[in-house]
């Protein structure tokens, strides 16, 4: 009811006509009780039909403030315009609120014979009367435009912020997708019977940006084995030649998370690490959840003489989506210690009452997660 009262009655144009006559009914009913209390001898009958006659007066004197100046020189910011108009309205009113008395009005009441008829003439009280029934709906008509220009302002702060996410993922995706094509490159040039394995992950890591990724949220789960997918793809490019762990700990069921969250540090770990190092590099992910919160720390070794790269992408996309999703809940903390970067996210995750849960599609190869326990020493 409330939320009919709000959106549908007061804005919707449908309604128009009831708003008005609503608002009449009340003007007409408010003045004529005010005119008893202050003590005019006449009845409220009386008052009402009064009022009911004034009203045309009142539409032509309110009507060009309320729909002239309110939208098209306040809500403009044209202020001393907006000023001056009701200033020279103003002085108009006492024309139209002594020729409606003298020529509409007073012949009107004459013609139905009713008494205590006022005089010709200019009024205080039926001037103040007029004005003020100018004034409440040019305040109505004010709020009303007013909210509707928040609203459409923050319609386009959402659109715009949603286009920027968008674009955030549309420069993610391929950067994930070269550097994952190059390690099946790598095999296939070899004849690797490795190679249909590796493809069908590919498959997995394509699927979930093509389709998952498209909504706002994907489950954690998801998340957590286009990880382990591309860690596998990451280890057969590397064989022997890089130390991994990987350790998954805590219920992560039913939770969600922005898509392409976590990936890009893992894939940041390999680029910056495993990729420019000369002796064996090393690598170790651990995330853990508790409650509504997950922890993902990744270290990786690194070449300390190789200067650090300030032109990536990917995680300076995935800053900006934090800053965008997740203002407030997140605490993200990345340290270069010499011979090893260290990243650490912490971030507040949304359940299963709060997210939509998504189909996954067919292409996806389902795998479960392996929860490896031994962990290498962090250097």
């Amino acid at each position: 009811m409330n939320s009919f009262l709000y959106n549908d009655f007061i804005f919707s144009p449908r309604y128009r006509v009831w708003r008005h006559l609503f608002y009449w009914t009340f003007h007409i009913a408010i003045w004529a009780a005010f005119w008893v209390v202050i003590g005019v001898p006449l009845s409220y009958g009386r008052q009402l039909i009064n009022m009911i006659m004034w009203v045309p007066a009142f539409i032509l004197f309110g009507y060009p403030l309320v729909y002239g100046a309110i939208p098209y020189l306040l809500l403009k910011g044209r202020l001393w315009q907006f000023f001056l108009l009701v200033l020279l309205w103003g002085i108009l009113g006492l024309y139209i609120d002594a020729g409606y008395r003298s020529y509409v009005l007073i012949p009107a009441q004459e013609a139905m014979g009713l008494d205590n008829i006022l005089p010709r003439g200019p009024l205080a009280f039926c001037y103040l009367c007029m004005t003020t029934s100018a004034a409440s709906p040019m305040i109505i008509k004010f709020f009303k435009l007013w909210t509707i220009k928040q609203r459409e302002w923050m319609r386009v702060q959402q659109e715009k912020a949603t286009a920027e996410l968008q674009l955030l993922k549309a420069q993610v995706h391929p950067h994930f997708l070269f550097n994952t094509l190059n390690n099946i490159y790598s095999f296939s040039l070899d004849n690797s019977p490795k190679t249909p394995g590796l493809i069908l992950k590919l498959s997995s890591l394509l699927s979930y940006m093509l389709y998952d990724c498209k909504t706002e949220e994907v489950r954690l789960e998801k998340e957590i084995e286009i990880m382990k997918n591309y860690l596998d793809l990451e280890k057969e490019r590397y064989g022997n030649k890089i130390e991994i762990s990987w350790n998954v700990s805590g219920e992560i069921k039913d939770k969600f998370i922005a898509p392409l969250l976590l990936l890009p540090f893992l894939e940041n770990a390999f680029k910056h690490g495993a990729s420019e190092q000369i002796e064996q590099p090393w690598l170790g992910v651990d995330i853990s959840v508790k409650n509504d919160t997950i922890l993902c720390k990744i270290v990786n070794s690194k070449n300390e003489y190789v200067q650090e790269s300030k032109n990536g992408i990917g995680i300076n996309n995935v800053k900006k989506r934090l800053e965008l999703l997740y203002q407030g809940k997140y605490e993200l903390k990345i340290n270069d210690e010499g011979n090893f970067y260290v990243v650490s996210l912490m971030l507040i995750l949304s359940d299963a009452a709060h997210a939509t849960a998504n189909t996954y599609s067919p292409l996806i190869i389902a795998q479960n997660i392996r929860h490896e326990t031994s962990l290498p020493a962090y250097r």
